[in-house]
């Protein structure tokens, strides 16, 4: 049996904190959850490799270091709500549950979803609403929220998730262009979203966020 424990550390140290990642909450909340707990049973050995874990459907858990720049972006405040677009089994949720007050998780596939609730239970989290629905639809009942996470890539963002960016609010999500993809991060001021580009990463576009097909005669 993996020393999960060690491999966490071992995570941290070598793929996060090199990362130019040192913001405390951070760091504590990855040294805290038990990533294992949150991937498939089957690839619980490869829980803590720096890449992204598949879960099959063309979703993923991302990559550790790609989630902690990303959270490094949006320094998270404890007064906080968080709307988690494409939770997966619960892991980024159970993550920034450590740094919020609260996260809406959205998953819209509901075996996903009642594993993440279920996962999230059994590790104690009780700030995390997991909602199933379709992730290009967030959580409006919820909203507007301060800060608004993508769990995967983006080749359009629909106005839906836009409109749920709280004034003065964040969003963070991988835009895919082509073979390559950038995060950036958006700031709502005054009802527009300014975006700045932060670093290259890349991810499968999640369901709902493709650009629509332009249809050559």
């Amino acid at each position: 049996m993996p020393n999960f424990t060690q491999l966490r550390t071992t995570m941290v140290d070598t793929q996060v904190r090199p990362s130019d990642v040192t913001k405390f909450p951070i760091i504590q909340s990855m040294l805290t959850v038990p990533r294992e707990a949150f991937v498939p049973a089957d690839k619980r050995s490869a829980a803590y490799v720096g890449e992204h874990l598949d879960l099959g459907h063309g979703r993923v858990v991302l990559d550790p270091r790609v989630l902690a720049k990303m959270l490094d972006d949006l320094d998270i405040q404890s007064d906080e709500l968080v709307l988690d677009i494409g939770a997966g089994l619960g892991y980024s949720s159970a993550v920034m549950s450590h740094m919020a007050e609260a996260v809406i998780a959205v998953e819209e596939d509901p075996e996903m979803a009642a594993a993440a609730a279920k996962n999230l239970m059994e590790a104690g989290v009780d700030n995390v609403v997991v909602e199933t629905a379709a992730l290009a639809e967030g959580a409006p009942q919820h909203g507007p929220y301060d800060v608004v996470i993508l769990q995967g890539g983006v080749e359009s963002l629909p106005d839906a998730i836009l409109s749920q960016v709280k004034s003065g609010g964040r969003i963070v999500c991988i835009f895919i262009e082509g073979a390559l993809g950038i995060v950036r991060m958006g700031y709502n001021i005054d009802g527009e979203i300014n975006w700045r580009a932060s670093f290259n990463a890349t991810a499968p576009v999640l369901p709902g966020f493709e650009a629509e097909k332009a249809f050559a005669l």
